[in-house]
Order: structure tokens, then C-alpha cells, then sequence
């Protein structure tokens, strides 16, 4: 009879320790995925993020209303077109060129805030004649007739009528030819933020304004 009630007693002290064992594991799991979530860090944009991938050719573009002068579907790979003259950005050489870089000044002329950016610079020499560049991401290097690359390049946005002095990390002392007395640039293609300053919402470009062979002073 003892050795019964011993055992009724044993099962039961165990049920009892097997039930309150249940509860502490699943408030624990619970705390500690909702700490984990309140000490994650908000993201933040990387350099990834500042040269964003082109969209797909093959996405579906909402219509948008193409700046004066310029037409078309306003997708990275179907921008508004632009011919002639028409230039949205005005850079022009301060005549400084440091340890980064040369230094440009630059006046947003498009009535839109801009986000991304694809520059072409130029250099001549005294005489005005055009000089090339290396090309130094092709293997081996080779000799072209500008330097150009592009991105999100502004340090963030531009505001319509906004002036900046900016050098570009992509635009390298290194990168200006020997003999070099003067710089040109033009903005071949702009990118206009949405709403929320994060992200491109559509393209511009005009390939008429960076000819392989370009006199200094450019398209007039």
C-alpha cells in the first residue's frame, strides 16, 4: 500500500513539474523575439544602395509626365529623350582640382528634385584641344575620349534651382590627363526622386550632348 501511494504521489509531482515547465519556455520565446526585434537597428542606405541596379527592360512603367522638351517612357532603359542644347543640370569646373579630384559647381535647372546622375567630363588642353583619358576599368586599359560614370552621386538630392560645389568620388586626380588646362562636363541623364527622396522614379537623358569628339564649350 505504500509502495501505491508512493507512486500515485511520484506521477503526480511529475504531471505537476512536466505543466509548469510548458509556460516559462513559451513566455521566454516570446520576450526574446519581441527584445530582438525592439534592438534591431532601423536600416540605413549602404553604398550599394547609392548605385542602385537598372530596373527591368521588361517591368511594367506608370506614365509619366516627360520634362519640356523631351519625350518617351521615362523607364532606366526608355527615358524622356532630350535633343540638342537641352541640358537639366549646368556643371562647370571651378578651376580647382585637389587630392579627391576636380571641383565642379553644379545648379539644378530641371523643375524637379534629382536624385541620380550620369556625368561625362572632358579635358583640353591650352590650345582647346581634346584630350583622352584611361579608361581604367577595361583590361587592359585603354585610351577614351571621356571619363563617365554615374549613380547617386549628389550626396543625396538636388533641390530645383539648388547650386552645390561637389567633387565626385568616381572623378579622380589620378584620372585627369597629362597636360590637362581645362575641364568640361555635362549630366547625360538624370534621375528624378519620388516622394520620398529614397528612390528614382523616373529618367531623363540627352545623348546629344556628349559626342565622342566634343569642342570645348560643348553643344551650343
Amino acid at each position: 500500500m505504500r509502495n501505491t501511494t508512493k507512486t500515485v504521489a511520484s506521477l503526480i509531482a511529475a504531471l505537476s513539474l512536466a505543466g509548469c515547465s510548458k509556460e516559462p519556455d513559451k513566455t521566454g520565446a516570446a520576450a526574446s523575439a519581441s527584445a530582438s526585434a525592439q534592438a534591431a537597428p532601423k536600416t540605413t542606405p549602404s553604398a550599394v544602395a547609392s548605385a542602385p541596379p537598372a530596373p527591368s527592360a521588361s517591368a511594367a512603367e506608370p506614365p509619366h509626365d516627360c520634362p519640356k522638351g523631351s519625350t518617351g517612357e521615362g523607364s532606366f532603359a526608355k527615358p524622356c529623350e532630350a535633343k540638342g542644347k537641352e541640358r537639366l543640370m549646368e556643371l562647370a569646373w571651378t578651376g580647382k582640382t585637389d587630392d579627391k579630384g576636380p571641383q565642379f559647381r553644379l545648379t539644378n535647372k530641371a523643375a524637379l528634385t534629382v536624385l541620380y546622375g550620369k556625368i561625362t567630363v572632358y579635358f583640353y588642353d591650352k590650345a582647346g584641344k581634346q584630350l583622352e583619358v584611361q579608361d581604367t576599368a577595361a583590361t587592359p586599359p585603354k585610351a577614351v575620349p571621356y571619363r563617365t560614370c554615374s549613380g547617386n552621386m549628389f550626396g543625396g538630392v538636388m533641390k530645383p534651382a539648388e547650386k552645390a560645389v561637389l567633387t565626385f568620388s568616381c572623378v579622380k586626380k589620378e584620372h585627369v590627363p597629362e597636360g590637362t588646362a581645362a575641364i568640361e562636363a555635362e549630366m547625360q541623364t538624370v534621375g528624378f526622386a519620388d516622394a520620398s527622396e529614397k528612390k528614382v522614379d523616373f529618367y531623363w537623358r540627352n545623348n546629344d550632348l556628349v559626342p565622342d569628339a566634343r569642342k570645348k564649350g560643348g553643344v551650343k
